[in-house]
């Protein structure tokens, strides 16, 4: 299996920022190809790198997050999740992160996997962590505009969950299904 090939890069001509705001950040390049084609509106979407957490307690239950996405208008299950801090390394936020929404913490923690969400039209990547032997530490401190609820299920709920399609986020789901087929090897 080949490796990823960063030898065909496109040539920025000209690049323009349409808008620049704390969760939307959208450029369009003026761009030059190899063969030397030219794209004159290609659109780029800047956004900080993400964490998510399969956070496993000692006992084998899967932290998750029910919470309201207003995008799709739907309350769904998650994986503790958040933007990366300027400064912080993946591991970092990931555990900032499951502490902060969770109140979980300590464990083994290992990296699973980098994912995009799209790197056709966005920056960033998805770091995405397996802590195992997690446990309660302290209270949630949510930001402002997060409400949340902290659920304890089993493998099997989870399981149920991506068989029903009861997950919408991608790359939550890549994840879950990643490390449960890593179970069965």
């Amino acid at each position: 299996m080949k490796k990823i090939d960063y030898s065909r890069t496109w040539k920025v001509l000209d690049s323009e920022y349409l808008i620049k705001r704390p969760w939307l950040t959208a450029r369009r390049d003026h761009l030059l190809l190899p063969d030397g084609r030219e794209i004159p509106d290609y659109y780029v979407l800047e956004y900080p790198d993400w964490v998510n957490v399969i956070a496993i307690t000692k006992d084998g239950h899967f932290v998750m997050e029910r919470q309201y996405r207003h995008a799709l208008g739907c309350t769904c299950y998650e994986l503790p999740c958040g933007v990366m801090e300027e400064g912080e390394t993946p591991l970092e936020a990931a555990q900032r992160e499951l502490e902060e929404e969770t109140g979980y913490g300590g464990g083994e923690w290992k990296k699973l996997m980098e994912l995009s969400a799209n790197p056709s039209t966005m920056t960033n990547l998805t770091h995405s962590f397996l802590a195992t032997g997690v446990e309660k530490i302290s209270e949630q401190h949510l930001d402002s505009t997060e409400e949340l609820e902290v659920h304890l299920l089993t493998r099997e709920e989870v399981c149920h969950l991506l068989r029903n399609n009861e997950m919408m986020q991608s790359l939550m789901v890549a994840s879950l299904l990643k490390y449960l087929s890593l179970e069965l090897i």
